[in-house]
């Protein structure tokens, strides 16, 4: 496992990170370095700098300011599953003198390839079978604590969207340090279950990966309104238990085609009783063509809201989910359950 002064190794999106714990390294989700840093704009101010585009993705631009802000020497990246410009930003960081480990999560969920990816990532870090086994091990408890955020959340109703947000999206790396992430985690869990229950309102799910804007869990909160569900963030804490790390990994649902992620979620309307979705897009991502299938086969009220750069809500964005937090609240409900 790993200790305080591990090499880090850089992160495109989740992937197996039971192969880098147990190669005693700690791994380092650059989009959450990016979004949390104070220097964010900067770092896309960068990237721009050097050349990258405006019509590109902000992610983008921003994890390669981070990845070189952070002296980050060696970066996973996926070059299958995720953001299609990644191929593009893993040639300018090896320019830069990072070293780039490619990693593929098979478009069909092949089992096959799969194995083949993660045996492929066990060489290359000098890790056996058996350790990732026994980190998987390990690392399945820390979660297991997460989805009891999540439960709280949606049943109980003593967790905000924002802090299931900050839980759920944490486990992509759990923060470099899965102890101290854990410490973290049953501390939370400890004041959370002494709380009251937040006041009801109107039920919310988010789906998309995470916003880019920094102020989108305040405002709905502030609008009477509750996220009981965030999509990807609940996929990067491997919400299906399994002792197979390949099965794991082939049950969460982001890196694969739409239709896995249609079946978790009209699951999870279901469960959690949802009114209405908001459904982010980041501009210049083909995940935007993504939301004509969603409105397609699923039958609960969608916004559909669009972000580019961090910042808080403009106020067109604010303004569209007021008017949508309103309808919800005033319409018959009875027949979305059914």
């Amino acid at each position: 496992m790993t200790d305080n002064t591990a090499q880090r190794i850089g992160l495109t999106t989740t992937i197996p990170m039971e192969v880098i714990f147990a190669a005693g390294k700690a791994p380092c989700d650059l989009n959450n370095i990016f979004i949390t840093s104070p220097q964010r704009e900067a770092f896309m101010t960068k990237a721009e700098a050097l050349g990258f585009p405006r019509n590109i993705c902000g992610w983008i631009k921003g994890i390669y300011g981070a990845t070189l802000a952070e002296g980050i020497q060696e970066v996973v990246a996926v070059t299958q599953g995720d953001c299609s410009n990644t191929h593009a930003l893993m040639e300018v960081l090896q320019t830069a003198g990072v070293r780039i480990f490619p990693f593929a999560y098979p478009y069909d969920g092949d089992r096959y390839l799969l194995t083949l990816q993660i045996e492929r990532m066990m060489e290359h870090f000098g890790v056996t079978r058996e350790e990732v086994r026994e980190t998987k091990e390990i690392l399945d408890q820390v979660r297991r604590k997460v989805h009891e955020i999540d439960r709280l959340t949606w049943q109980e109703g003593v967790v905000t969207g924002s802090e299931n947000h900050l839980f759920l999206v944490s486990t992509s790396d759990m923060n470099g340090d899965w102890q101290a992430f854990e410490e973290e985690v049953d501390h939370f869990l400890n004041e959370a279950k002494s709380r009251k229950t937040l006041s009801n309102g109107v039920r919310l799910g988010y789906l998309g990966v995470p916003p880019i804007f920094t102020d989108l869990y305040d405002c709905v909160e502030e609008l009477g309104a509750r996220v009981v569900f965030n999509e990807i963030q609940r996929q990067f804490s491997m919400p299906f238990e399994t002792t197979d790390i390949v099965e794991q990994y082939l049950r969460y649902t982001y890196p694969y085609s739409i239709f896995a992620r249609l079946e978790d979620i009209k699951s999870e309307i279901h469960t959690r009783k949802i009114d209405g979705l908001i459904h982010y897009v980041q501009s210049f991502c083909f995940r935007q063509v993504q939301d004509i299938i969603l409105r397609q086969e699923i039958k609960v009220p969608i916004l559909t809201i669009e972000g580019d750069r961090p910042a808080p809500l403009d106020a067109r964005t604010r303004l569209r989910l007021e008017s949508f937090v309103e309808m919800l609240r005033h319409r018959d409900q009875d027949w979305i359950y059914e």
